[in-house]
């Protein structure tokens, strides 16, 4: 799991980045360094890619060659009522962690009947041309059959329950948070912001969560260099070509 607190973890050495593993001994490891850790307790080999769920019947969730038929890489199409939600089960370019609460999110709201899903109809067409899509943009294999690009799916399923932000609105309101939105990182504040869930503090945590990012990993202070760089026109320039575009693409 990747998120703004790995910086502190590793600052502080509470986590070690290691290269490789070269090899193993009898009781530990020597890695692409040929630095040794010993007395190793225990080995997490994280291959993943296969799954299975021999405790769901087969009307309801089929596993065949690593594929699973579900609405969203969430719900079984076939089960009526919806009572039944797939979490997690999905490999991303991104983190899994946001997109796992952003499908919990969205399956309570259909659990409680405030969201309803489309006709089983709708469903399994839209499965179908997800695999279409996947079959023409990744060569045949296991680890393909769940994949999805982090930003794509988490608007996807944000869109389900109305948590998606809209830059039109944000840009009208709110002209600075709607660059940092755009132009900055899609973390999961953006999506508690407005809708279901909304979370006050969420506007904040956006203007600083590259703090966050940066202070755990500046040791000693350095003196900013008083020439060189871009010069401030043309930073200027920038900034008002991406707005534009911006504004072209959003209306």
């Amino acid at each position: 799991m990747v998120n703004d607190d790995m910086p502190n973890r590793i600052i502080t050495g509470a986590l070690i980045i290691k290269p490789n593993i070269k090899r193993f001994t009898k009781t530990g490891v020597v890695f692409d360094d040929d630095t040794v850790e010993k007395d190793i307790g225990a080995v997490v080999f994280a291959t993943g890619y296969r799954f299975d769920f021999p405790f769901i019947d087969e009307s309801v969730v089929k596993v065949e060659h690593n594929q699973v038929d579900l609405y969203k890489n969430v719900f079984p199409p076939k089960l009526t009522p919806p009572t039944l939600s797939i979490i997690g089960l999905v490999q991303p370019l991104g983190a899994i962690m946001p997109i796992s609460e952003m499908q919990s999110r969205w399956a309570t709201r259909v659990f409680k009947g405030d969201n309803k899903l489309p006709p089983q109809g709708v469903m399994l067409n839209n499965i179908r041309e997800k695999q279409t899509d996947m079959s023409a943009r990744y060569y045949k294999s296991p680890r393909h059959t769940v994949q999805v690009d982090y930003v794509r799916y988490m608007d996807e399923l944000a869109e389900q329950f109305g948590v998606r932000p809209s830059f039109k609105s944000l840009l009208l309101s709110d002209p600075g948070l709607a660059l940092k939105c755009y132009f900055g990182p899609c973390t999961p504040y953006q999506y508690r912001l407005m809708g279901p869930g909304a979370w006050k503090g969420a506007k904040e945590a956006i203007a600083t969560q590259w703090d966050r990012i940066e202070h755990p990993t500046k040791t000693r202070a350095v003196s900013r260099a008083k020439s060189g760089g871009i010069p401030r026109f043309l930073k200027l320039l920038i900034l008002f070509i991406l707005i534009v575009a911006v504004l072209i693409k959003l209306f």
